[in-house]
């Protein structure tokens, strides 16, 4: 047993000189000293010797155990600290190199004149909501007065999910008004921006994801005129004081009366160009007096409130405020366009 003592601490001990890691270093403790290791294997030999051996061999057995742990210890100093020096070679910091140059991102134009709408909005007392972009047919359509058989419900003009059209992703920003009526009370005054989803074809625009930004006010006394001089004060805090609007007879099914408002053109002035196709104007937003049935299937009684809503188009809106001309570049992310903000 003497001999097996002496071979395995020679033995171990070269292996730990060897051990060029902390894992590694860590192995052969389990190895030589664990509860199943090399030396436990030997001590458990001990009761074939005779009663005068044992304590010769128990000394011997405990001084193999100390010198192993003794220099697993140095070891693991020594690799530790080679590890700490090899880090700091690599990670030396020469102040003298020129730092190198990180570019700053800035916010995209369309959310920067998104902030700017929700500070004159909450300048005039309304609240912000956030809503959910896939929706239930029910809210997107039925309780605004949106009935099965309208062009809209169609799945050439819908994203659906399901093959009952039951939920699909919203079209409009127009499910919110539904869901503010049914959870907050009495007066409502809100906006609510987000993205919606449309089959549209691609072009100076018009995009199947954009995003718009619903308005709801319900009150008892509110008028078409409160809704027209709301209006008109946003967008000429957005654009100026001598911005021309016009507001067009219109239909929704969710509004009556309704309307659509246009602003000029800025590319022309009004002239006419491929901005706003020959048209002059550029329509931004389609609003109205909320429909008495609307009111009604959300539990208001139309016959003591009354109250406008409107759906305005964020992209159109940035594209007058930084006169560009064609909404695809607001989402192909050409740096060459976007730094220009």
């Amino acid at each position: 047993m003497k001999e097996l003592l002496r071979e395995l601490k020679e033995r171990s001990l070269s292996a730990i000189e060897s051990a060029d890691s902390a894992q590694a270093l860590e192995e052969l403790r389990v190895k030589y000293l664990g509860k199943k290791g090399e030396l436990t294997a030997v001590l458990k030999q001990m009761g074939k010797l005779s009663a005068e051996e044992r304590p010769a061999m128990g000394q011997l057995a405990n001084d193999v155990r100390a010198q192993l742990e003794r220099r697993l210890a140095e070891r693991g100093e020594a690799i530790a600290a080679a590890a700490l020096e090899h880090k700091l070679k690599s990670e030396t910091l020469d102040v003298t190199i020129p730092g190198a140059e990180y570019r700053l991102g800035h916010r995209h134009p369309m959310y920067t004149v998104l902030d700017e709408i929700k500070e004159i909005f909450i300048g005039m007392g309304f609240d912000i909501l956030d809503g959910p972009e896939v929706e239930l047919g029910e809210y997107n359509f039925t309780k605004l007065n949106i009935d099965e058989g309208h062009p809209s419900r169609e799945w050439t003009d819908t994203f659906y999910f399901t093959p009952d059209s039951r939920v699909c992703l919203r079209t409009q920003t127009s499910p919110m008004q539904v869901h503010a009526m049914e959870t907050r009370t009495l007066p409502i005054r809100i906006i609510a921006p987000g993205r919606v989803y449309r089959k549209d074809e691609v072009d100076a625009t018009h995009s199947p994801m954009f995003h718009q930004i619903e308005g709801m006010a319900i009150d008892k006394g509110v008028t078409m005129a409160d809704l027209k001089g709301t209006l008109n004060t946003v967008v000429r805090r957005l654009y100026g004081e001598n911005t021309v609007t016009r507001f067009r007879p219109h239909h929704f099914p969710f509004t009556e009366p309704s309307c659509e408002m246009d602003v000029q053109c800025h590319k022309c002035g009004g002239v006419g160009c491929p901005t706003c196709k020959g048209e002059g104007w550029i329509e931004v937003l389609g609003a109205g007096m909320i429909h008495p049935k609307v009111l009604a299937g959300c539990g208001i009684d139309p016959d003591v409130y009354s109250g406008w809503a409107f759906g305005m188009g964020l992209e159109r809106l940035a594209l007058r405020s930084y006169k560009i001309s064609d909404l695809r570049l607001i989402f192909e992310n050409d740096t060459r366009f976007l730094e220009q903000f």
